[in-house]
């Protein structure tokens, strides 16, 4: 708790600046510093252990333990930051059972005194018990640890200025410093005792090189100079970062030319260290230069067997001594990994980043198997990896090219890991027997009839009645059309065929697919053609009969045909018997869900071939991606999830109703590392924790990426997903997994990963939380009261907008620890467009207008309907002119996997949740986005005009619009409020986005129904508006009975703040909305766009948009909008959420059938909106902030700004009668001029060192933020005048945007700051308050 009438920075999630082991240990340990604070980690159990504040808004940069014996309950740690440096004791308290650390304990030994230049590196020099500390002008100062004194600073001649320098040695006379300069150059250089100067001054006389003659420096007490050994100037940029080897025998360097050098040195004696040093005694060896990196390099690491870089291209490279790449992985997101450290006892590599994250790999791990068993690791451990080539018998010796009847291999199958089918052109299948890998033992099962090349192949395994043997039952599809069942046991010696049956199943090519069903087990199996019909046939008689006659005749008869409406070959599906439903996935990207009574796959039925017509489908589900998987999640809910993967690189969440049966899209993720996505795989091994994986494709590589870690498990290239290949995954992934694929040489090339799970420590990947990659521009908290029902609730949920394009929801809990807990991204905008602003709706309001026709019994009989029914969406805006509104959706099961929730915790945050998962998060509910050419609008009054015409097709979008130029306009802010009609069951959210261009529009979306619309524009702007807030005006405010006014406030780039009146406006649109009911006849939007070719793709909907668009020029009137009956009339907007859609084009109707629309090209104005007040020269340039806040005692409302100007202005004002008013322009000092009655006002010039970013009030109390990386706490008093009350310094750089929640429960108040990172402050008001 903060200390009453304090602020209390709290924990920062921001971007990791320094790593370090915890050396000798009891357990590995890992110490980070994000922000001013110091973290501690159990590798092992992936657990933070504690968390401790060492600076006071000065960020941690590095981190030197000192080294101790194992025993040794207490460390020293050197934690420096900026110009500061501190020792610190650490002491560890173990379990009883040494099996974990109970308790950390860290004790503040000395503080030194702070230096005129920022402090780049530290080391303990052990020998003379000193501490060098490396500063930025090129200087080392030695400061005594014992006597707790500075002994000197030794200065060097090379007078400039340090990107980096790093020291090596653990005395004076060993000290070796390597200093990066600005000017691209790197000084190596050592300190040597003052009574070798003479000698070393007569080393220098007559020498050449091109190092500057070096002078003697003489310290304070005389007792050190400096000795050069070399400059060197191979870089080409200035050098970011420096690592010695642990001998400093060689070092490392890496640079802004995107470049990293290996320099050797070579000592020329070999008593170096005591014999006086000059500059001849080392020579300096350029050994190896690195390209591999697209952007700058920031750290780096080197051994004796390996080198590792990372950058800001977020990749991290590991190479080999002979300059080869080994590895290159990229799992942190934004600005890259600022730091990697490797221990080589251990073998664990830890990178952290711009991201908050903290991912540490094993170098045992399957992704590194391949390649670097043989450089990284001497010792003889069993990484269990095998990469070999085996060739097909029938294939084998076939070379040149190919034709029709050529042999070659079609399709590959994994039985199990020692297992693999292979089936080829001219119809044979072979087994493989892969447990010897020197002698690999290949067994022909059969060749189907007239040497028919085998299309498709599935296995699945089952289990003998008899014993307990495994069984493996395969279908063949040939190009016959017919359909091969085998059932094969694996033998001792070889695998024996105990029963095969065929029979015709299509015609000649037309049987593209066969499918096994695990909910049908083996005893029915579903066939495809090219037309997307899927046919389901009962083999259960045939497979499990008395008598197993091989190749005999069998019986299987046809019991159901299921056609798509598509006409598109089915790729993947699933059945659910119980559920009685069929969803089926196709090329095209769509997928269609059949009725699948239970009757078809009883065992005793004998149906008769029964045609299964759709029940419904959804379009562009994958864009025009191919469906590449499909799985019926069970729910105990109203509604059946389907999880769907595609060719796009998404995984999508649809629910299937019950009773409405119905298919609608809740949720999206996009893997941005994966090109397609086979299938999702969930370990589901009972000691280890719960994970999920995407198995999928770049463009040339097999990848299994885990989604709860961010981080990819294994990578083969391949050449693509387009050749023939096969996986096979054991219960933990990341040690055991197969794959197998076929080269243009016609081999079989496989790589096997699989260790015994027992004997592998299972390492979790993430420490700490991922956030953001990029700047935070937007933050909001979440009203507790829309997720939870505890009066007392310990939890809050924050929603931010990043410069990436993301929205991500991170909880935060109250209390002594004030932990962030977890962090789920939502989505993402649609390009990756920056997030400018968001905003929550908290609550919705009923309509009290008279002009909505309906009577006071209809309201009573709809309350209770109204408060089961609320909303709460969440809106974020930003460039690209993107309007995204997420909605709260609460979570029917806990404790299952988060992919419905569209990311997942990492396992730290999952282990640290105390009170278990959220059950609610926000989901994707529409986008909006304009056309390139945004003057096409169309009136509200054409829908009205629709509707009575009897036109089913009401207006939508213009999709033919051609993009002849880019939209560089960006939304700057936001406000909304939802509206709910009394007696209808609709509710309107009204959207008011502040445009770059100077433009201010109110926006309306109809719910459920998903549809956008423009309602007006604000003018006139002279200036862009930086900041919106709105104002609900109560109807008991006023004695008439019009009901609630809206009102919107607005800041300008000009120092201005404008009121505008909305409430004629939103009453007229709410009655046109009530009359026409547009919601009825108009297809909402499916699903979000992803920027890579979903919805169709660009050139896919721009051209079906252009052809529906000559048939409805040609067959529909333009509207005239003659019949407009409010100067307020709605506009439908031409650039509504149908832009994300490949339906709004040519859209289709309830009934399936495609709808002609009318044009949306004809050139209409809106309804403009005059401000009923503006107040000029607020602030002397822009309004960065504002924040409302209301008085019930007074009825008067208190605006508090911010502007660029470093000043904050509040001034208190009641609101007067809004009829009939106009435009009034007045100086903020006006106090009267009859709309506006401004009781009070003051202004603090300099609130500020730089300019206010952020400000929030509640009437009494006020906080602000600004670039000065402050907090700031105004106490407002009754007459207006607030004064300073408290400030703290936070860690968050480059503050931009400030968010408050008030906790009346406990009185006090937590402050949200989010710039470059995100930190909470918490404030206690005084108890007289």
């Amino acid at each position: 708790m903060a200390a009453a009438g304090h602020l209390r920075p709290g924990s920062y999630l921001g971007d990791v600046s320094a790593l370090s082991f915890l050396p000798s240990s009891p357990r590995p340990l890992l110490l980070a510093g994000t922000g001013s604070e110091l973290l501690v980690y159990e590798v092992g159990a992936a657990r933070l252990v504690a968390a401790f504040l060492v600076f006071d808004g000065v960020r941690v940069h590095g981190i030197e333990p000192r080294g101790g014996s194992p025993d040794c309950s207490s460390h020293s740690l050197a934690v420096f930051g900026e110009r500061r440096v501190k020792l610190f004791s650490l002491g560890l308290h173990v379990s009883a059972d040494g099996c974990e650390v109970s308790e950390l304990q860290l004790e503040l030994e000395q503080r030194l005194p702070g230096f005129d230049h920022w402090v780049l590196d530290a080391r303990f020099l052990e020998v003379d018990r000193l501490l060098a500390i490396g500063l930025s002008d090129n200087s080392v100062a030695l400061w005594d640890l014992n006597k707790r004194v500075l002994v000197t600073r030794v200065k060097s001649p090379e007078k400039c200025l340090l990107y980096s320098m790093r020291m090596w040695g653990d005395s004076v006379r060993e000290l070796l410093v390597a200093s990066g300069t600005i000017l691209n150059e790197i000084l190596i250089w050592k300190l040597a005792p003052q009574n070798l100067g003479s000698s070393l001054l007569r080393s220098y006389e007559g020498d050449t090189s091109d190092v500057n003659d070096d002078k003697i420096i003489h310290p304070g007490d005389n007792q050190y100079m400096t000795v050069h050994f070399g400059r060197l100037k191979e870089h080409e940029g200035s050098i970011f970062r420096i690592a010695w080897s642990s001998d400093g025998s060689k070092f490392m360097s890496v640079s802004d030319d995107r470049s990293a050098r290996l320099w050797m040195l070579n000592f020329k004696s070999q008593s170096f260290v005591n014999q006086p040093a000059s500059q001849d005694s080392v020579q300096i060896i350029p050994k190896l230069t690195l390209f591999g990196h697209s952007a700058r390099i920031w750290d780096c690491y080197v051994s004796d067997s390996i080198v590792i870089t990372a950058g800001e291209d977020c990749t991290c490279c590991i190479w080999g001594m002979d300059g080869k790449l080994i590895k290159m992985f990229k799992e942190h997101i934004g600005r890259g990994i600022w730091r990697c450290l490797f221990d080589p006892s251990s073998l664990l590599l830890v990178t952290a980043g711009f991201d908050s994250a903290i991912k540490v790999h094993h170098l045992c791990n399957s992704i590194f198997h391949d390649k670097v068993e043989d450089k990284v690791v001497s010792n003889g451990l069993n990484y269990d990896s095998e990469i070999f080539i085996v060739s097909s018998p029938s294939v084998l010796g076939h070379c040149g090219p190919l034709d029709s009847k050529s042999e070659y291999v079609r399709c590959l199958h994994f039985g199990e890991e020692n297992v693999l089918y292979v089936a080829t052109n001219n119809g044979y299948l072979h087994h493989a027997e892969l447990s010897n890998i020197e002698d690999v033992r290949w067994t022909e099962i059969i060749q189907v009839t007239e040497k028919a090349p085998i299309i498709c192949m599935d296995v699945m395994p089952t289990y003998s009645n008899l014993s307990l043997n495994k069984e493996d039952v395969i279908a063949l599809g040939d190009g016959r059309g017919n359909v091969t069942i085998i059932r094969l046991t694996s033998g001792s010696i070889e695998p024996k065929v105990n029963l095969s049956f065929t029979w015709p199943a299509e015609k000649d090519r037309q049987l593209l697919g066969v499918y096994w069903c695990k909910s049908l087990e083996c005893s029915h199996i579903f066939t495809a053609d090219p037309r997307g019909v899927l046919k389901l046939w009962n083999i259960r008689d045939a497979l499990f009969s008395s008598t197993d006659v091989i190749n005999g005749p069998q019986k299987c008869p046809l019991v159901a045909v299921f056609e798509s409406s598509f006409g598109a070959r089915i790729m993947c599906l699933d059945a659910s018997p119980r559920e009685e439903i069929l969803i089926a996935g196709d090329k095209k990207g769509n997928i269609t869900a059949f009725p699948f009574p239970k009757i078809l796959v009883l065992y005793d039925s004998c149906v008769a071939q029964q045609k299964m017509p759709p029940c419904d489908h959804f379009k562009g589900a994958h864009g025009i991606s191919s469906v590449t998987s499909v799985y019926i999640k069970d729910s105990t809910s109203d509604h059946i999830e389907i999880h769907t993967t595609g060719g796009d690189g998404c995984i999508c969440f649809f629910k299937y109703g019950r009773n409405v049966r119905k298919i609608e899209f809740f949720g999206m993720r996009q893997v941005k590392e994966l090109g397609t996505i086979q299938s999702i795989y969930t370990n589901l091994a009972p000691e280890s924790q719960l994970s999920t994986y995407a198995i999928g494709f770049t463009s040339a590589d097999f990848i299994i990426w885990d989604l709860e870690n961010e981080t990819k498990m294994a990578q083969v290239s391949c050449g693509g997903w387009r050749r023939p290949y096969s996986y096979y995954l054991g219960t933990v992934p990341e040690y055991q997994n197969c794959f197998a694929f076929v080269k243009q040489d016609h081999d079989i090339h496989i790589h096997r990963h699989w260790a015994p799970t027992q004997d592998k420590k299972l390492l979790p990947q993430v420490l700490h939380l991922q956030f953001h990659g990029r700047e935070v521009h937007s933050l909001c908290f979440i009203d507790p009261a829309s997720y939870s029902n505890l009066e007392n609730s310990s939890d809050l949920l924050i929603a931010t907008g990043c410069e990436d394009g993301t929205v991500r929801l991170t909880r935060f809990m109250i209390g002594s620890s004030g932990r962030w807990c977890s962090s789920k991204l939502l989505g993402e905008h649609v390009g990756g467009s920056a997030v400018r602003a968001t905003c929550f709706i908290p609550r919705t309001y009923t309509i009290t207008d008279k002009s909505c026709n309906y009577s006071l019994n209809d309201i009573s009989d709809n309350i209770a309907l109204a408060n089961k029914d609320e909303n709460f969406l969440l809106i974020s805006v930003g460039s690209k002119q993107v309007l995204t509104t997420w909605i709260l959706q609460p979570r029917t099961e806990n404790g299952q996997v988060c992919l419905n929730g569209l990311d997942v915790d990492s396992k730290q945050s999952t282990k640290n949740l105390e009170s278990g998962d959220l059950a609610m998060s926000f989901q994707w509910l529409t986008t909006h986005m304009p056309p390139k050419l945004s003057r096409n609008r169309l009136k509200a009054g054409h829908i009205k005009q629709s509707s009575e015409e009897g036109n089913s097709s009401v207006v939508q979008p213009n999709l033919g619009v051609m993009d002849h130029m880019e939209n560089d306009w960006r939304y700057l802010s936001v406000t909304a409020f939802l509206l709910k009609h009394p007696v209808l069951r609709l509710t309107v959210c009204f959207v008011v986005v502040a445009c770059s261009d100077a433009t201010v529009m109110l926006r309306a979306l109809l719910l459920p129904s998903r549809l956008w619309f423009d309602v007006a524009l604000l003018v006139p702007q002279t200036s862009p508006v930086l900041v919106l807030r709105h104002i609900i005006i109560n109807a008991s405010h006023y004695k008439d009975d019009a009901g609630d006014r809206y009102l919107i406030v607005s800041g300008s780039t000009d120092g201005s703040i404008t009121f505008w009146n909305l409430t004629e406006t939103v009453h007229g649109f709410m009655q046109l909305i009530s009359e026409t009911q547009p919601h009825m006849s108009i297809d909402c939007q499916k699903r979000p766009r992803t920027g890579r070719g979903s919805q169709g793709g660009r050139r896919w909907w721009r051209s079906l948009a252009n052809h529906s668009l000559k048939k409805r020029d040609g067959d529909i009137p333009p509207p005239d909008g003659s019949n407009l009956s409010t100067p307020y009339a709605a506009a439908n907007s031409s650039e509504t959420s149908g832009v994300d859609n490949t339906q709004n084009a040519v859209h289709e109707g309830r009934d399936g059938s495609n709808s002609e629309i009318p044009s949306s090209t004809q050139s209409c104005e809106i309804p403009e909106l005059r401000p009923i007040q503006l107040l000029s020269g607020v602030h002397q340039s822009g309004v960065n902030c504002l924040h409302i806040s209301y008085s019930t005692p007074d009825k008067s409302y208190c605006i508090i700004s911010g502007g660029d100007d470093q000043a904050v202005q509040c001034f208190i004002f009641t609101i007067g009668s809004l009829e009939n008013c106009s435009a009034t322009t007045a100086r903020l000092n006006l106090h009267d001029n009859g709309i506006l009655k401004i009781l009070h006002q003051h202004k603090v010039p300099s609130a500020h060192s730089a300019a206010v970013k952020g400000i929030w009030t509640d009437g009494t109390w006020a906080f602000s933020t600004g670039l000065d990386q402050r907090v700031r706490c105004w106490r407002i008093g009754s007459s207006g005048k607030f004064t300073e009350y408290s400030h703290a310094i936070i860690s968050v750089p480059e503050p931009e945007t400030l968010d408050v929640f008030h906790d009346r429960a406990n009185t006090n108040y937590q402050i949200a700051v989010a710039g470059r990172g995100m930190q909470m402050v918490e404030f206690s008001p005084p108890e007289d308050d």
